[in-house]
């Protein structure tokens, strides 16, 4: 199954007052090469969440993000009320030791004062992560990933149509070489007797010289080209159909894109020699065309998981 590179995914979970966010987003790279933004709380299992998306990814630019929103009154910042009555005792004090009185304007100063104190208004100590909100989170993790996997197997399926596109244009292309091929040979032995005959009293050996243009027709003999370059469209298009399945569910998880890669390079070759034994205008044409279908092919192939 093809896959592309690029994709989305993304889940929510819930867990008591909180709403746990998952995305993940994904682009082409020739390696895994993953970013994370993690929530301070779930940072002791980064190890764990990178071997999850490192199983279900295989191959590509993650950004991975987990974050968490909690309901207003819980995520208020505390007032720390002992310490707050210790320094309000401090201040009036204070103020009896100086002989300033304490009249209800300057309490309303004072209480300004209180709350820019250090540490009277603080938020909640960092808590520890439980069993029963990892497993919330994990499955939000999950969830994002199997987003992440659909979302590229849509994309694979529109890629596809383009590589069966660009194969068929190349089959097509080929084929419509074979009239030049066949019509080739005879001119290429008509125009070596006119040159011979051009030349005034030369005598050779006809036997020789047939052996040699044997020999020549033969180096541009393209029959073994066009049979590599068929084996290596239908081989293309068999990797295309190879079972693919992520090491979380069993899977060997192996992307089939470099694969694809390797054969669009052998496809070149074929058709590079094709060009270099075509001596007709017509199918060097033809080569041209050839190569600009493969070009869009290699192109394309960045693209594929």
């Amino acid at each position: 199954m093809l896959l592309s590179m690029t994709g989305f995914g993304k889940a929510v979970a819930k867990y008591q007052d909180k709403t746990i966010h998952v995305e993940i987003k994904s682009l082409n790279s020739k390696a895994m090469d993953c970013s994370t933004r993690i929530a301070p709380i779930y940072r002791e299992k980064e190890i764990e969440i990178r071997k999850a998306i490192q199983d279900s990814a295989v191959r590509g630019k993650i950004d991975f993000s987990i974050w968490i929103e909690k309901d207003v009154a819980t995520d208020a910042a505390q007032v720390n009320i002992p310490l707050a009555k210790s320094y309000y005792a401090q201040i009036r004090e204070l103020s009896d030791m100086l002989g300033l009185s304490m009249s209800e304007a300057t309490a309303s100063d004072v209480m300004q004062v209180l709350v820019r104190m250090p540490d009277v208004m603080a938020r909640s100590e960092m808590e520890e992560l439980s069993d029963e909100e990892w497993a919330a989170a994990s499955g939000a993790i999950r969830e994002a990933l199997q987003a992440l996997t659909v979302f590229r197997i849509q994309e694979g399926e529109a890629l596809r149509k383009k590589f069966d596109e660009k194969l068929d244009n190349i089959a097509a292309l080929m084929a419509s070489i074979e009239p030049f091929e066949q019509s080739r040979v005879e001119k290429i032995r008509q125009r070596l007797m006119d040159n011979l005959n051009a030349i005034p009293d030369i005598e050779y050996d006809k036997n020789r010289l047939e052996q040699e243009m044997i020999y020549y027709i033969e180096k541009l003999d393209i029959s073994e080209e066009k049979q590599r370059l068929a084996n290596h469209l239908k081989y293309f298009r068999d990797t295309m159909d190879e079972p693919w399945e992520p090491a979380s569910a069993g899977g060997k998880s192996q992307g089939i894109g470099k694969k694809l890669g390797f054969i669009a390079q052998e496809m070149g070759r074929e058709i590079n020699t094709t060009g270099s034994k075509s001596n007709q205008a017509e199918m060097q044409n033809i080569v041209v065309q050839m190569k600009d279908e493969l070009e869009q092919i290699k192109e394309q192939v960045l693209n594929a998981l």
